[in-house]
């Protein structure tokens, strides 16, 4: 047999001195295979988690909420729940597209935390939960409470999803605001909108002082 014959891949002899090496390529190759099929598939699965959380951002608000009153149809079809529109429908809806917005803000939050800190809480021996509950949570705490405001705020300024999934009997300040404003401007609106901009600017006078207490300690406590 000429070394030529040696050198396919395809056939392979126990004169071979090559052969061992296609054996265990293939090998190799073969016990690689799987490993790349969960890597693919949990690369996917992220993807695909996170699409689906963002796709509120992106979506307007007439689809969702379309979408939204489709899914409860169907639900009350299947399960018998929710019973009609109200306000459990109203609350699933708003909290299902204000979780996108709190989870980029709490996501751009964790990108910055500093994971040598959990670590070393858990060599210290502190359990994993209490690791989060003491490490992790007051660390974000600035950014669930900035995704709290930011929801908050989404929810009581939305009028066309809680129009979907609204029914008789169950109706957000928006909704109240818009019927009685298509019949003409009343006292009560003045009224009610006047109060509005008295407790935004409430909230963020106390806020500005909190942050200028804070920049001030900071300040006093800083090496000289």
């Amino acid at each position: 047999m000429s070394a030529n014959t040696w050198l396919l891949p395809g056939r392979s002899s126990s004169k071979d001195p090559l052969s061992f090496l296609y054996e265990s390529r293939s090998a190799r190759q073969s016990s690689l295979f799987p490993v790349k099929q969960s890597a693919m598939a949990f690369t996917f699965s992220i993807l695909a988690s996170s699409g689906m959380l963002a796709a509120p951002l992106v979506v307007p608000e007439v689809i969702t909420g379309l979408s939204l009153l489709m899914l409860f149809v169907a639900l009350e079809d299947l399960t018998g729940w929710p019973q009609g529109r109200g306000m459990t429908t109203i609350g699933i809806a708003h909290i299902t597209f204000c979780t996108a917005y709190v989870a980029v803000v709490v996501q751009s939050r964790l990108t910055q935390l500093d994971p040598s800190l959990e670590e070393a809480a858990m060599d210290l021996g502190a359990r994993p939960w209490q690791t989060f509950l003491q490490i992790t949570v007051p660390l974000l705490a600035p950014a669930l409470l900035a995704g709290w405001l930011l929801a908050f705020t989404l929810s009581i300024d939305d009028l066309v999803i809680a129009s979907f999934v609204s029914g008789p009997g169950a109706s957000t300040l928006p909704m109240v605001i818009f019927s009685k404003v298509r019949l003409g401007l009343s006292p009560e609106i003045n009224a009610l909108a006047t109060l509005l901009i008295l407790a935004v600017l409430v909230g963020v006078t106390v806020a500005m002082l909190i942050a200028g207490r804070r920049v001030m300690g900071s300040e006093r406590g800083a090496p000289r």
